[in-house]
């Protein structure tokens, strides 16, 4: 409850008082205690790991000093665990698993698979590492290039967690999006002439800009059209632009600064119907020739929706179900695009299997409201 009122005290101020203070005091409190218990549980399930690793490379420092440059511990464990003799996802998911604070059902919605698969994956890695004598060693900066592409993609996926997260009662996981966002500031310093670790701090500090207005003051979705600009973090938006202009300079067209990019146009948007969907659209379909990933196939549908009209974004879906079986964005998606064309019965059987699927409970709100909405005898009350 003291969080809760340091809180309020730093916010009020700026955004007003809640039309109900002792609700939004009481439900930031709550938040806070989970925050501070999964941290507390976090730590102590992995303490014989950390433990362990600590030994391990105290050993390695003794025998072998490493020739590098990195002196944050967090990130030397991360480079220490994307070990290139396992495959990409591998060093990945371990990362993840061992590092990233993610329990294996996370990990799991991280890479769209089942939880059992990933729980294979892991102990597949773990003794291959056992098997081969892989070393829990920090590599010299010769070596950190072979690994920079793993590194990126689990400080990525750390913060994807935190900004959307798929399990609990808080939409948003601070703790997540702070250390990611701390990690791709280290690797911009450490590795300066990686332009797409540029991108992606640049990609997390357009997002994570948005914080303050994705949530309402008990914790339920606000959606990108509906936020209060007013209340984005403008300053944080001026540097990500920055360094995506940087980075798609020096680097061009590649994933991450693509990405940025389209977070970019968002951010920039004055209000929602300023909003330039088909630049955004444009940069989607890049994306989607240099990462053909069924994701960005269903983020490019969503934005030729906004841009071409519901009918040709639908169009583009065809088949996701099966690219991605149980993953709930895309019955919402189809779903959002059968309300606008005013298709009501078939937008509620997609909201309802989305419903259905939703990993968390800010979630299934959310969608239980647009259900709601999508009214038997005719168009819904809200846009």
């Amino acid at each position: 409850m003291q969080e809760a009122f340091a809180t309020a005290l730093d916010r009020w101020p700026v955004t007003g008082v809640p039309d109900n203070p002792r609700a939004w005091l009481v439900s930031a409190a709550r938040n806070k205690a989970i925050d501070a218990l999964r941290r507390r549980t976090r730590f102590d399930a992995r303490r014989p790991e950390l433990t362990a690793l600590a030994a391990l490379e105290e050993s390695a420092d003794v025998l072998d000093p490493p020739d590098n440059r990195i002196d944050d511990d967090r990130l030397r464990l991360v480079f220490t665990c994307c070990h290139p003799a396992l495959a990409l996802e591998a060093q990945v998911a371990l990362t993840l698993r061992t590092l990233g604070g993610l329990t294996t059902d996370e990990v799991a919605r991280a890479f769209l698979v089942p939880p059992a698969t990933m729980a294979q994956r892991l102990v597949r890695a773990k003794h291959k590492i056992r098997a081969a004598g892989i070393p829990y060693r920090v590599p010299p900066d010769a070596l950190l290039p072979a690994r920079v592409d793993a590194v990126l993609a689990t400080v990525y996926l750390i913060f994807n967690e935190g900004y959307a997260a798929t399990s609990g009662d808080a939409r948003v996981r601070h703790d997540l999006t702070g250390e990611a966002i701390r990690l791709g500031r280290l690797l911009v310093r450490l590795m300066p002439n990686v332009t797409e670790a540029r991108a992606l701090l640049a990609l997390m500090l357009l997002h994570d800009a948005r914080r303050d207005a994705r949530v309402d003051a008990a914790g339920d979705v606000v959606l990108l059209e509906d936020q209060d600009r007013s209340r984005w973090d403008r300053a944080q938006i001026a540097e990500g632009v920055a360094l995506t202009e940087a980075a798609l300079r020096e680097g061009g067209a590649r994933p991450y600064a693509l990405q940025a990019a389209i977070a970019a146009l968002h951010a920039e948007a004055s209000a929602a119907e300023e909003t330039d969907w088909r630049q955004i659209a444009a940069l989607y379909r890049e994306l989607e020739r240099a990462q053909p990933t069924p994701v960005v196939r269903l983020n490019r549908a969503v934005a030729v929706g906004m841009a071409e009209g519901p009918a040709a974004g639908l169009a583009l879906m065809e088949g996701l179900d099966d690219a991605l079986p149980g993953f709930h964005l895309v019955p919402a998606a189809r779903a959002d695009l059968l309300r606008r064309l005013g298709r009501w019965p078939e937008a509620r059987a997609e909201y309802r299997r989305a419903l259905e699927a939703a990993p968390s409970e800010p979630d299934r709100r959310f969608l239980s409201r647009r259900l709601r909405d999508v009214r038997p005898d005719g168009p819904p009350d809200s846009p």
